[in-house]
């Protein structure tokens, strides 16, 4: 087995070595590549040091079975072909393949079969809000069947990359010295002591892509008609998504059923004692493999309605860890060249 890592001294690159490590990941070669910028680096994997290559259209990827992708849609786009075409499976981090028909968009523990079906030999994985979110409510899905999805995110600079995060800190050593944030680059305002109310780009309706990319992916993974509405809102925390949620079932649902559902869910840890300050925070949930979820509870305004909140590490499950376990399924099924 020959794995390779497209963009691997990005943030998320460099979760893939933490967690293929981690999880003993039955591979026998690893290959790194990136940009001009970051070929020539070097980086240590279980005692061994490699190289990062320079991504280039040759026949690097001849001998690769699976390759994880995280440089971005352009790339994505312009060297899916290159990397694809000796028979290597593009697991793929990007947006740019999510909603087309022939590339499955894969969380495991809810529609791992749909990886088996993928005709370009790509796979995509889903956006880290919408991963976060399905996995909590596949197991409220199997109860009665949800109709409507409201949600407020409290998205981290995580979100936005290692420069981004760097970006943040250094916001904060700014404002501390001379009361003012001068570097402003990764966000559109300071992000230090605030929040900002939009992430990705603004679409003519007024909802972001990022907002609307929850509304088609998550129909997309649950095979449902659902519908959902987000506000998706970049917070001053450094790593790790929060998500309040609303949603609506077809019959209303006990509390307690619900929590028994996710108590039991694969990839979601309940924490859920409100009456004594207990629930899930992002500084908790960071560098955890799970979903945390609490404040489990009946929605006022709907008789058929429950909110939650949940919280998970957007560089794990949200991106790396997701696309890992994709192959782990796909190696369990059999399904690698």
């Amino acid at each position: 087995m020959k794995v390779a890592i497209v963009g691997a001294s990005g943030a998320v690159g460099q979760e893939f070595l933490r967690i293929l490590a981690e999880r003993n990941f039955p591979m026998d070669d690893l290959v790194l590549f990136g940009s001009s910028r970051s070929a020539g680096q070097k980086y240590t994997f279980k005692g061994k040091e490699y190289e990062v290559k320079l991504l280039q259209h040759n026949n690097d990827f001849k001998d690769v079975d699976i390759a994880f992708t995280s440089a971005g849609g352009g790339t994505s786009a312009e060297f899916a072909e290159t990397i694809t075409k000796h028979g290597a499976v593009m697991i793929d981090n990007s947006s740019q393949f999510r909603m087309e028909k022939d590339v499955p968009l894969v969380v495991p523990e809810i529609n791992g079969d749909d990886a088996l079906n993928r005709p370009r030999n790509i796979i995509a994985n889903p956006n880290c809000t919408t991963i976060m979110m399905v996995v909590v409510l596949n197991p409220i899905e199997k109860l009665s069947h949800i109709k409507r999805i409201r949600i407020s995110s409290y998205q981290s600079a995580s979100g936005a990359g290692a420069a981004a995060m760097a970006e943040l800190e250094q916001q904060y050593k700014e404002i501390l010295a001379t009361g003012e944030a001068k570097t402003i680059a990764k966000f559109p305002h300071q992000l230090a002591y605030n929040v900002i109310p939009q992430i990705d780009k603004m679409t003519e309706t007024d909802y972001t892509k990022e907002e609307m990319k929850m509304f088609y992916e998550t129909q997309k993974i649950m095979h449902s008609d659902v519908r959902t509405s987000a506000t998706c809102v970049r917070v001053s925390s450094l790593r790790s998504h929060s998500e309040a949620v609303w949603f609506e079932t077809e019959k209303p649902l006990a509390v307690a059923d619900i929590r028994k559902a996710l108590s039991e869910a694969a990839g979601v840890t309940l924490v859920d004692d409100p009456q004594n300050y207990v629930y899930p925070m992002p500084l908790e949930s960071a560098g955890k493999d799970d979903i945390y979820v609490g404040r489990v509870r009946k929605d006022l305004a709907d008789e058929n309605g429950t909110t939650l909140w949940l919280t998970g590490d957007q560089i794990r499950k949200g991106a790396a860890l997701n696309a890992v376990q994709i192959a782990e399924y796909l190696i369990a099924k059999g399904n690698i060249k």
